[in-house]
């Protein structure tokens, strides 16, 4: 354990399906994509893994629609202090209702974020260390250096073009009021300008001209909510690529049998 977390930061692990009917489900035989099988197990298994190996992380709350069906997963029987809540439909108020009290940091990732690593883990909660929220992100030339095959959505900003990579650092309940904003936004999540246009103008328009960074326009973002806010680039390109689509999966495949 590194000095500069002394404590093991608690994870909340987003396990449930979004409205609507998921193209990746229709022949697989289970209902819900995080026990979707990837490389041979479920990718929720793979995640809580590389979580489960990290010693900066301690307890693991998995947040789903139906967790007790994820909570019976054999694939989870060995893994310690692992606790299932049941969520809503909205990704934001499922994550806010689940937030510690108080304003201790807690880590947030995604079932299909299979690729994650115990060093992914350590890389990004380390530059987060000082902020209220820490989002990380992959700059393009990074991932396609390695995965030219791999199709992201990307927000452009000066200096770059930068696509989401599933670790959040949230201090507590003070992130609160960004979450209920989030919440009437979250639909466009996968548009980068309609996200950007809602935090106000000045950022639409600093984003279309490329007037500021992505660091420097997250950072303002924040300061609306009177948060300290800030991006931690990862420098390994697998950081970003999520199993959301048959080619995704592919790929990740490929990545792991690599690793193996």
């Amino acid at each position: 354990m590194t000095a500069a977390h002394p404590v093991p930061i608690p994870a909340i692990l987003l396990a449930g399906s979004r409205p609507g009917p998921d193209p990746l489900l229709t022949g697989s035989g289970v209902s819900t994509k995080a026990l979707l099988p990837i490389a041979g197990q479920p990718m929720l298994v793979h995640v809580v893994a590389a979580l489960r190996a990290s010693p900066l992380v301690g307890p693991i709350t998995i947040l789903a629609q139906a967790s007790a069906e994820l909570a019976a997963e054999p694939g989870l029987a060995g893994f310690a202090d692992l606790h299932f809540a049941d969520s809503g439909q909205g990704i934001s108020a499922s994550l806010a209702a689940a937030l510690p009290e108080g304003d201790a940091p807690v880590l947030v990732t995604t079932a299909d974020n299979v690729l994650l690593t115990p060093a992914m883990i350590a890389a990004f909660l380390t530059d987060a260390e000082d902020s209220d929220v820490a989002v990380a992100m992959v700059e393009r030339g990074v991932l396609l250096a390695r995965y030219p095959e791999s199709k992201r959505t990307w927000l452009k900003f000066r200096g770059g073009w930068w696509s989401g990579a599933h670790l959040f650092r949230l201090r507590g309940r003070r992130v609160l009021p960004l979450l209920d904003f989030w919440g009437r936004i979250e639909r466009d999540r996968k548009k980068g300008l309609k996200i950007v246009a809602a935090f106000g103008p000045w950022l639409l328009i600093g984003a279309l001209l490329r007037l500021f960074t992505i660091q420097q326009g997250v950072a303002r973002a924040g300061r609306r909510f009177g948060l300290k806010a800030k991006v931690v680039p990862m420098a390994e390109g697998e950081a970003c690529i999520d199993a959301d689509k048959p080619a995704d999966i592919e790929l990740i495949e490929r990545i792991l049998a690599a690793r193996r």
